[in-house]
C-alpha cells in the first residue's frame, strides 16, 4: 500500500496559480478532502505566509487555524524552509523556536523541513523544535543532478537525518526532474542501508518522467507520493491524485482511496480552476524536459513568468533559463530551492538584463560567504573574486549562519510595541508576522494592505488588467493590449476607448474610471502629456528593475563618490543595492522609502 500526501491547498497552487488561492475557496471543499484518508494535507508553509500578507490581505496564522477547525481528522502539514523558516533568509534560533511552537498550537501537525543547500547543521533547531511543540518532523533533502548529488550522497545524509530525530524522510525533487532510475535507486537505497522510517517522494510533472518515476520508487518501496487534485496538477505541478489512485488500484501499492470521492473533489476545484484564470499561463502547462539543465522548480517557474512581465522582460525567458544554469554551476551547484532558487534565479535575470554580475545582489554576496550554509561543492575563486572583491576570503565564514545572529525576538516586540501604542500586536503570532517581513508585515499589521483580488471578485473582468496580462502572453509582441467587447454591428461612433484604469499613486494601485464629457482623440493626434516625474535631467541616476525602495542611504547635499550605496531596493524579493555612477552632490531626491519604482525611474539628481 502507497499513501498519498495530497498538496492542492499549497504547492499545487503555488505552483500552477503563483499562490493566489484564497481562504475562501479552500474552506467550502475541506470537509470532503478530510474524508479521503490521505497521509497527510499540506496547507501551509512556502511561500503561501508571504503571498497572505503581500497579495491576499489575508493572515495566515487564521488561514491555518480555520483550515484546522474545518478538517480535524487528517494531519495538516507545512513546508518549513529550516532557519530560513517561510521567508528568504536565516533567523536566529529564538525566532526558529516560537515560529514552530506557534504553528503547532495553530494547527500544523506535521512540518517538512529542508534546508535549500542539504546543510544538516540548519536544520537541526527547527527539528528539535517541532519536536518539543509535540509535531511530526519530515526530514527532506532537497534533490537535484550534479556531480556531488550522487546516490550515496543522499543515502548517508537521510542516515544522519534518522540519528537527529526524523519521524518520516522526504527526498524533496522541488524541480521535477527525477528520473525513474534515480528514483529507484535513492529509495532502494534507503531500504538497503536498513532505514525504518517511511519515505516520501516528492516532485512535480516539468520534466514528462513523473509517472514513471512514482512507478520506479514503488518498486523500491516508497510509502508515500505527493499528489495534487487533477484539476490543479501536471505541467509544473504534481501528478493528480485521482491518476495515481486509478493506476495503483489492485496492485500491491493501492492506495485504498474512494475514487468517486476524489471526482467529487476534482469537480470543486475544476470550478476554482476556472475562476482563477486571470493567472493561467501556458508556460506552467506544459512539459519542459530542459528542467533537467536549468533545475529550476515549479513553483519558481510559475513566478518567474509574473516577474518577467512585471519587469517588462518576458522575451527574456529562455535566455534566463540557460542563463540559470550557468550561475548555478559558478555558485557550487546549489539545489534550487527556496531561498537558493531565488538567488541564482534572481542573480541570472540580473546578469541577462544587466551584463553578467554587472548587478550583484546582497543575497548573492551572502551567498557567497556562507551565510545561508555550506555550498555543496566549492565556487571558483574567480567568481568569488568578482562578487566579493579581491579579498574575499576575509569574508567568508565557516560557523552555521545563525550562530551570528543575536535573538530577535524580544527586541522586535519591543519595537512593534512602539508603534501606535502597541496597538497592532492583537496576538502573539503578529509579531512573528513583524520580524518575518518586516515591511510587508507591517504594512499588513497596520492595516494598510490591498488584496488583489477576493473571492467574491472571481473571474476578475476581461477589461481588468491582471486579466488582460493572460490574454497578453498570446501577443507578446504588443506591450499593452485592449479587447474589444462590442459587435462592430452595435458599435456608435468609433471603437471604444477605456475608461477604465489602473493608477499608482506613491506605490498604491487604486482603480479609477473616466467618463467621457464629450469628444474623443484619434490616437497619434496632439502632443504628448507633460509628465509629472523628469523623464531624463543630467547627472539622472535610475533604477534599472521594477521593485520597491527598502532604503534611502543618503540624504540632499551629501557628498557621494563613484560606487557608493545610495539606495537600496527589493526586486523579485531579493534586495539589491543602488550605487552612485560618478562622484557628486547629490542634487534631489525623488523617491521616499516604501515607494514603488519602475525600470527606469529617476530616483536622484547627483551632480
Amino acid at each position: 500500500m502507497v499513501k498519498l500526501h495530497e498538496q492542492i491547498l499549497r504547492d499545487a497552487h503555488q505552483s500552477m496559480l503563483a499562490t493566489r488561492m484564497r481562504t475562501e475557496d479552500m474552506l467550502p471543499i475541506a470537509k470532503k478532502l478530510d474524508e479521503v484518508g490521505y497521509f497527510s494535507l499540506e496547507v501551509w508553509g512556502g511561500a503561501t505566509f508571504d503571498v497572505c500578507i503581500r497579495y491576499l490581505n489575508e493572515d495566515p496564522w487564521v488561514r491555518l487555524n480555520k483550515l484546522k477547525e474545518a478538517i480535524p481528522n487528517t494531519p495538516l502539514q507545512m513546508l518549513e524552509r529550516a532557519m530560513n523558516i517561510v521567508a528568504y533568509w536565516n533567523f536566529p534560533d529564538d525566532v526558529v523556536k516560537k515560529f514552530c511552537f506557534f504553528a503547532k498550537k495553530n494547527g500544523c501537525d506535521y512540518f517538512r523541513i529542508f534546508d535549500a543547500l542539504n546543510d544538516l547543521r540548519n536544520m537541526e533547531t527547527p527539528m528539535k523544535a517541532v519536536k518539543e511543540a509535540g509535531g511530526h518532523v519530515q526530514a527532506c533533502m532537497s534533490y537535484t543532478i550534479s556531480p556531488v548529488h550522487t546516490v550515496e550522497y543522499f543515502v548517508e545524509r537521510f542516515e544522519k537525518l534518522v540519528k537527529m530525530g526524523a519521524d518520516t524522510l522526504c527526498i524533496k525533487d522541488m524541480a521535477g526532474m527525477i528520473s525513474p532510475q534515480r528514483a529507484y535507486d535513492i529509495v532502494k537505497g534507503c531500504k538497503d542501508a536498513g532505514i525504518k522510517l517511511e519515505i516520501d517522494l516528492h516532485t512535480h510533472c516539468t520534466s514528462g518522467m513523473t509517472g514513471m518515476a512514482y512507478q520506479r520508487a514503488a518498486d523500491a518501496g516508497v510509502d508515500i507520493l505527493d499528489t495534487d487534485i487533477s484539476a490543479i496538477s501536471g505541467g509544473t505541478a504534481a501528478p493528480p491524485t485521482e491518476s495515481v489512485v486509478a493506476a495503483f488500484k489492485d496492485t500491491p501499492w493501492d492506495t485504498g482511496y474512494d475514487l468517486e470521492l476524489l471526482i467529487e473533489i476534482r469537480k470543486y476545484f475544476l470550478k476554482v480552476w476556472d475562476k482563477y484564470r486571470h493567472l493561467h499561463r501556458f508556460n506552467a502547462l506544459k512539459f519542459d524536459p530542459s528542467v533537467t539543465l536549468h533545475q529550476i522548480p515549479g513553483g519558481m517557474l510559475s513566478n518567474l513568468i509574473f516577474q518577467l512581465e512585471e519587469q517588462g522582460a518576458h522575451d527574456k525567458y529562455r535566455d534566463i533559463l540557460d542563463e540559470t544554469a550557468r550561475v548555478r554551476e559558478e555558485l557550487g551547484y546549489p539545489p534550487l530551492v527556496t531561498p537558493s532558487s531565488q538567488v541564482v534565479g534572481v542573480q541570472a535575470v540580473m546578469n541577462v538584463l544587466h551584463g553578467r554580475y554587472k548587478v550583484i545582489t546582497k543575497e548573492t554576496k551572502d551567498y557567497c560567504r556562507g551565510m545561508y550554509g555550506k555550498s555543496p561543492a566549492p565556487i571558483k575563486p574567480e567568481i568569488m573574486k568578482k562578487i566579493l572583491g579581491p579579498k574575499w576570503k576575509d569574508e567568508v565564514i565557516d560557523c552555521r549562519p545563525s550562530d551570528l545572529i543575536k535573538p530577535m525576538w524580544d527586541k522586535s516586540k519591543s519595537k512593534l510595541n512602539e508603534i501606535d501604542g502597541g496597538s497592532l500586536i492583537k496576538k502573539e503570532e503578529d509579531i512573528m508576522t513583524y520580524i518575518l517581513f518586516p515591511q510587508v508585515g507591517l504594512k499588513f499589521l497596520k492595516g494598510e494592505a490591498k488584496a488583489e483580488f477576493t473571492s467574491a471578485q472571481l473571474p476578475l473582468p476581461i477589461e481588468n488588467p491582471l486579466t488582460r496580462a493572460m490574454v497578453k502572453q498570446s501577443f507578446p509582441e504588443y506591450k499593452q493590449l485592449w479587447i474589444e467587447t462590442t459587435p462592430p454591428e452595435d458599435r456608435v461612433g468609433p471603437a471604444q476607448i477605456p475608461t477604465e484604469f489602473e493608477v499608482e499613486v506613491d506605490g498604491e494601485p487604486y482603480e479609477v474610471k473616466v467618463i467621457p464629457a464629450g469628444g474623443f482623440l484619434v490616437a497619434g493626434a496632439g502632443k504628448p502629456a507633460v509628465p509629472g516625474k523628469p523623464k531624463d535631467i543630467e547627472g539622472a541616476v535610475k533604477t534599472n528593475m521594477q521593485g520597491t525602495i527598502l532604503s534611502i542611504k543618503v540624504n540632499k547635499g551629501d557628498k557621494v563618490k563613484k560606487g557608493d550605496i545610495i539606495a537600496t531596493i527589493e526586486a523579485m524579493k531579493m534586495e539589491q543595492e543602488i550605487k552612485s555612477e560618478s562622484d557628486g552632490e547629490v542634487k534631489d531626491i525623488f523617491i521616499k522609502e516604501g515607494v514603488s519604482v519602475a525600470n527606469g525611474d529617476i530616483i536622484m539628481q547627483i551632480l
